[in-house]
């Protein structure tokens, strides 16, 4: 137990600190010569006056390190690209022992995708802005693609979307491209929800609209039939004080007609709001398609479906946590095993049974914690 005498001494330290610190601003203020800050004809700040003070970077923030996708060649397992949330793409040819950038002489330097053309994997495409909704996130100026392997881009298009989610690529034809628009954080409108390209991206076609406060976050195709595919529409609003995640807008969606017609699937899934919702199709059996979703505490969770999306239960109350699922909330299905899924949080989390249970990867000292 600490006494009143020591916690009065601590508070006098604490107090005779902050007061030093003020008494030394001052006496730096009031050092700087009168003329110093009107040298010159037309007075403020001159060279005298900064001289001796060395620039230091201080933007656009420190989170350059954070990963928002990552795609790998089917042609070479040792070739990588990297999206950043704040710092462009980098490409890696030999499995990650050295790294490229490849995207810094592109306006955005915000990415929230990066895809390959599974069909001819030199063919790369990226989606700007991030697609998490924090305060810090920076916004971006819609898709780029590159023909030959990220040396060179070209901007094609949907540049008021701000914030892309997924790019998908049908690989029966390369030209063929869905584009899943969050659209802007801050406000209404702009491009937002699921857009479809049949000429490698001259031209876009919304092919999935909500209203001017909802966009879609993700876009699956089942590997069985690429004509079918599920969209995770998610509405959302950034405010500086909140954000207003979720609402009667979000939901699941699915084509079976390569994107022509679009139905809400809600069979045994929450009848309240919903807000972030995260996809995966089975590769291993595409008749089994997960979701994570965000909803009131009743209803929230992680969810089944075993009949390719049109009826669905509940397996475990878990979602993303930490600052909240807008900043995680994605999942990832085996490749090999129909019930081993992971999800993206502070921690990543995988479960071997289909939902029922989950447990963390790692203690988290291994590398930095959150996994998007």
């Amino acid at each position: 137990m600490v006494s009143n005498a020591t916690q009065t001494e601590v508070l006098v330290v604490r107090y005779a600190s902050r007061s030093l610190l003020v008494l030394l601003l001052l006496v730096v203020a009031f050092s700087i010569p009168a003329n110093s800050a009107t040298d010159g004809d037309e007075g403020g700040i001159t060279a005298a006056t900064l001289k001796g003070l060395a620039l230091r970077s201080v933007g656009p923030a420190l989170m350059g390190g954070r990963i928002a996708d990552i795609a790998i060649s089917p042609r070479n397992v040792s070739t990588w690209y990297v999206a950043v949330g704040s710092g462009g793409v980098w490409k890696t040819d030999n499995a990650g022992v050295t790294w490229t950038p490849i995207f810094d002489d592109q306006p955005s330097y915000s990415v929230g995708c990066v895809t390959l053309d599974p069909s001819d994997p030199d063919v790369v495409w990226v989606g700007t802005g991030e697609n998490v909704s924090g305060r810090h996130v920076g916004w971006g100026d819609g898709v780029y693609r590159s023909p030959d392997g990220g040396q060179t881009w070209q901007q094609m298009g949907l540049e008021t979307s701000e914030h892309i989610g997924k790019i998908v690529v049908d690989p029966r034809d390369g030209n063929v491209v869905y584009v899943a628009a969050e659209g802007p954080l801050w406000s209404s409108g702009g491009e937002r929800g699921l857009y479809k390209s049949i000429d490698g991206g001259d031209t876009w076609n919304q092919v999935l609209g909500i209203d001017e406060n909802t966009g879609v976050t993700d876009v699956e195709m089942d590997p069985r039939d690429p004509d079918v595919l599920y969209a995770a529409a998610y509405q959302r609003r950034r405010h500086i004080w909140s954000l207003l995640a979720g609402g009667p807008g979000s939901g699941i969606y699915k084509s079976t007609d390569a994107g022509e017609n679009w139905r809400r699937i809600e069979r045994g899934l929450p009848k309240g709001d919903m807000g972030k919702v995260g996809l995966a199709v089975s590769p291993a059996d595409p008749d089994v398609v997960y979701a994570t979703i965000e909803a009131a505490e009743d209803e929230r969770g992680f969810y089944r479906s075993r009949d390719r999306g049109e009826s669905w239960e509940k397996r475990n109350e878990y979602i993303s946590n930490g600052t909240g699922p807008h900043y995680y909330q994605e999942i990832v299905a085996s490749p090999t095993d129909v019930d081993r899924v992971y999800q993206m949080d502070v921690f990543l989390h995988v479960t071997y049974d289909g939902g029922a249970n989950f447990e963390i990867l790692g203690t988290g000292r291994e590398k930095h914690s959150d996994n998007h």
